[in-house]
């Protein structure tokens, strides 16, 4: 089905997918001919900027702003009202979106562990959906996403920015054409230097924070003063982890550029190295993904050291071929022959070879347009869910096959796991009562 059909026939269905206990709803939303009207769920760093890009793309309105956290409300407000001329409302409760006929898409950039529910919830009401990157928090929830756009007929774009670079499609398109001849090995890789998040305590909820509905979905635990807002991407409980967080991107490209779908096996090494505190993933990773017809993908990661790589990058993909070898990073390409010789090159001043926390940069800006276009008038997503999930459900087996400290045999049809039942019982996550996804 085309995306103009797909769009003419996405009325909200009957089926009964969502979130069990009292957080479901059914109302649906129409598309708009001449403006999309989005919530943004979040008003802090990635979130806030999301509200500013989306106020910013043409035809496009933040009607309105949730964030359990109180505090930055008035001022990303503010901002949206200097940019767009209407200010949004705001509140705590992003369900409040979820009941606005006038609301079209919901825009996500809550913790990893609200991405799918939340994307769940807002189909179920019938909105559209930018989640972002994850987008889901093990492989359950990366199978049920997708299963759960099919059934609504709304958009989901995920929000890995690269796949709408101009650069990186048309550096796919070299590769395709055959300018580093048959491609078969690709590195990712990412560096920062993240300090302690130390040992933190239990404490009294502050007074601005919602935190039962910052934990929403997660089995309840006792507010820690090390965890919100940012440090929650450390604990299994709430993130995914480095690899997830920004391994995310660099597979994406190198997944794209290989052409290749699932891994038959995924082996992965490293541990917390750095420091002695909370943090309970890895700030060394390294995995390897190999697909059945013999061609691989490795990722690097370093949390806590940023000693650059390829060029004095923190982060990218090399692509490796018979006849050359290719970098891709946000600010563009540079291919190269057998004799190291560089043979071509296209790259932005953009400025985004970045490995700060907001990910701010002009490809954000093309993503959320493409997404708003997909909606308003049919253009086919950059990066719809059921390609995003694809390769982010590798990305949850590396952690798995950290976890369990081995490497896994994988189904390269389904992506489940062969012979390995402790590592099979890591592919869910148990939730709180009342707020477990299920069709």
């Amino acid at each position: 089905m085309d995306r103009r059909k797909f769009l003419k026939t996405s009325a909200l269905t009957t089926a009964a997918v969502g979130l069990s206990g009292p957080f479901t709803f059914s109302r649906g939303a129409s598309a708009p001919n001449e403006k999309v009207v989005v919530a943004v769920m979040g008003g802090r760093g990635r979130a806030a900027y999301l509200a500013r890009v989306f106020a910013r793309v043409q035809s496009t309105e933040v009607k309105s702003i949730f964030d359990v956290d109180s505090r930055p409300l008035p001022e990303i407000a503010e901002e949206i009202y200097e940019i767009q001329g209407r200010r949004p409302e705001t509140g705590t409760d992003f369900r409040r979106a979820l009941e606005d006929p006038d609301i079209d898409a919901l825009v996500i950039g809550a913790p990893d562990h609200w991405h799918a529910p939340a994307t769940i919830m807002a189909l179920q009401a019938g909105k559209h959906v930018y989640v972002e990157k994850p987008a889901s928090h093990h492989p359950a929830e990366a199978e049920l996403l997708v299963r759960a756009q099919k059934r609504y007929n709304k958009l989901v774009q995920m929000g890995n920015q690269q796949r709408s670079s101009p650069e990186s499609i048309e550096a796919i398109q070299e590769i395709r054409d055959g300018l580093i001849g048959d491609v078969y090995y690709a590195k990712c890789f990412y560096a920062a230097t993240r300090g302690s998040i130390g040992n933190g305590q239990i404490a009294d909820v502050p007074d601005w924070l919602d935190y039962e509905l910052w934990q929403g979905p997660a089995p309840r635990t006792p507010y820690r003063d090390n965890v919100v807002h940012y440090n929650w991407h450390w604990f299994w409980k709430w993130g995914t982890g480095e690899l997830l967080n920004n391994g995310t991107h660099e597979y994406d490209i190198c997944r794209w550029a290989l052409g290749v779908d699932m891994p038959n096996k995924i082996a992965s090494n490293g541990g917390r190295y750095h420091f002695d505190d909370d943090w309970e993933f890895y700030d060394v990773q390294n995995v390897n993904f190999d697909f059945p017809d013999g061609k691989s993908i490795n990722w690097e990661g370093r949390s806590c050291n940023g000693f650059r790589f390829f060029g004095g990058r923190g982060r990218g993909a090399l692509i490796h071929g018979t006849q050359g070898s290719m970098m891709i990073d946000r600010n563009g390409y540079i291919a190269y022959d057998l004799d190291n010789e560089e043979i071509k090159r296209r790259m932005s001043d953009d400025g985004e070879d970045q490995t700060d926390i907001i990910g701010g940069g002009s490809l954000t800006d093309l993503h959320a347009h493409n997404f708003a276009m997909g909606i308003r008038e049919g253009e086919e997503l950059t990066s719809p869910i059921d390609q995003g999930q694809r390769g982010v459900l590798a990305l949850h087996l590396g952690n798995i096959s950290q976890y369990v400290g081995r490497s896994l045999n994988i189904n390269p049809d389904t992506g489940r796991i062969i012979g390995d039942s402790e590592a099979m019982s890591k592919w869910r996550r148990g939730y709180e009562p009342g707020w477990e996804p299920r069709f």
